[in-house]
């Protein structure tokens, strides 16, 4: 007995030590900035009701702004921005809502991670700005700058960039991956180009931003964080809730070689407990970069599952991804899910325009640009921006020049809406005539196959690099052209509803003859 009561004060003072350990936890405060330094000063109280997390746990602040969190030595503290206040950004406009907790740094890979933090700061504070918030707004969203090498970068900043520079009426921006071209040295210069848009600009990871010498995918994005913060995050801008996801598993758990599109167990806890606090009327906007809906068995099946049933307790959702360089909007079980654009287009293949840039159409016939959402309340309305062309260029009218008169004839009117889908109607006439339905096919779009044969019959070598092999596009619209008309010229006038209740007119003219 004596020899047991020694013991078990040795026994009590480990397990206390081994509680302590595990019970260790972060704690700060969210505070309202008022004079802009970034530090706390003590007349600046805190805001009570904010949603700051860990990458897994969410909490919400108190009536004095402080927060706890469970820690772990590996893991990055962010606050979740309310509605109404903004965050700081440093000199490249990446906005500062993050602290990244890694006490021995990342471990050693070919493109450098964050080197050590040492040890847990006693209190993790962010500092808010109060600022004025419309339920309109417009924010652009760029798929795939992805440059393999710095000339990329000039075509990225002058096709663009260098547009919107220019635009007004924008609050911040997105893009959806492939940051850099698997070079990840490429951040660095890709950042410092789109800070001249000269707002707030958020980032996802791409499969072509990870460390592709990292043996477990909680590491393939330590190059990523360590240039743009965390890869999982979340922020409020009017009544919209943005959550940003890494939705790359790598390797590919299946077979330990390439990647797959999915998401980890901490990630789909961090979107449940994040949406606790989400205002029911709130849209829910998820980005990631490979689509969630079609591509095949590209994407874990009960992840996506998990995924829809998370956002099925809200009634405005919306899905946004890119990855594949073509445009395509997915519909399934109430939610939408749009696959953006590429700003790169079809890899900055094709002939140089007058501008100096890669005419770079993508694989559907959708010219290079990138994607504007203009939201009001909890709606949102899509639009699609060829880069160098006007705001209403939406669509491209394909028609033969010259028709046969009243010969048995198939030549067809062809549309393809850009942004389109099979919510979409299109309609044509000839020469203020009737309106006549057209029909939704998949198909190859016409212009691309003429590229396609401008490279294959040219007797001199065009310049720039051979573009890809045309898909089946899914926003193509076809009717038969009328030959049974006048000899002379005719006027097409094409006129399509969009899924958002608007109406976009073009016109062509072709010869009867």
């Amino acid at each position: 007995m004596k020899r047991l009561s020694l013991l078990i004060p040795g026994l009590l003072s480990l397990l206390f030590l081994c509680q302590a350990v595990t019970a260790q936890v972060a704690t700060g405060i969210v505070y309202e900035d008022r004079n802009g330094n970034g530090k706390k000063e003590r007349r600046e109280p805190g805001i009570p009701g904010v949603s700051v997390s860990n990458g897994r746990e969410v909490v919400q602040t108190d009536a004095d702004g402080r927060y706890t969190l469970p820690a772990r030595d590996d893991m990055i503290l962010s606050v979740i921005k309310p509605t109404g206040y903004q965050v700081p950004v440093n000199e490249l406009n990446q906005p500062q809502f993050f602290y990244i907790h890694k006490p021995s740094g990342s471990p050693e890979l070919k493109y450098a991670g964050t080197p050590p933090t040492g040890e847990l700061p006693g209190s993790v504070d962010f500092g808010l700005i109060r600022s004025e918030e419309p339920e309109r707004f417009r924010a652009f969203i760029f798929g795939d700058p992805q440059p393999y090498n710095l000339k990329e970068i000039d075509y990225f900043a002058k096709a663009i960039v260098s547009e919107v520079e220019k635009a007004e009426d924008r609050v911040f921006g997105l893009s959806l991956g492939d940051i850099a071209g698997d070079n990840l040295d490429l951040h660095e210069p890709y950042s410092r180009v789109i800070a001249r848009a000269g707002i707030p600009w958020y980032n996802v990871m791409g499969n072509h931003d990870m460390n592709y010498d990292a043996t477990e995918d909680k590491y393939a994005d330590e190059a990523f964080e360590a240039h743009f913060g965390p890869a999982n995050y979340a922020f409020n801008y009017g009544k919209v809730h943005f959550i940003v996801l890494d939705n790359i598993l790598y390797p590919d758990p299946r077979d330990g070689k390439g990647y797959w599109g999915g998401f980890r167990e901490d990630q789909l806890e961090f979107v449940e407990n994040d949406l606790k606090f989400v205002p029911k009327d709130y849209l829910v906007v998820v980005s990631f970069h490979i689509p969630l809906l079609g591509n095949g068995n590209a994407f874990r099946s009960e992840d996506r599952e998990r995924m829809l049933e998370l956002l099925a307790q809200f009634p405005h959702t919306l899905s946004l991804s890119a990855h594949t360089h073509y445009q395509k909007q997915h519909f399934h079980k109430g939610h939408h899910h749009y696959n953006v654009g590429t700003t790169s287009g079809d890899w900055y293949s094709g002939s140089f325009g007058p501008d100096g840039t890669p005419s770079s159409m993508m694989r559907d016939g959708t010219p290079k640009g990138y994607a504007t959402l203009t939201f009001d309340g909890n709606q949102y309305v899509i639009d699609y921006k060829v880069a160098g062309q006007p705001e209403d260029y939406r669509m491209e009218i394909h028609t033969p020049k010259v028709v046969p008169h009243n010969a048995r004839y198939n030549g067809e009117i062809t549309v393809n809406f850009f942004a389109g889908g099979e919510k979409d109607t299109v309609e044509y006439r000839i020469d203020n005539g009737p309106w006549k339905t057209m029909q939704r096919v998949e198909a190859f779009d016409p212009t691309l196959e003429y590229i396609h044969h401008e490279w294959d019959y040219s007797t001199t070598l065009p310049s720039g690099r051979r573009p890809s092999h045309p898909i089946l596009s899914s926003h193509i619209w076809k009717a038969r052209i009328p030959s049974d008309l006048p000899v002379g010229e005719h006027r097409v006038e094409v006129r399509v509803k969009d899924m958002f209740g608007r109406t976009h007119t073009d016109t062509r003219t072709y010869r009867i003859q």
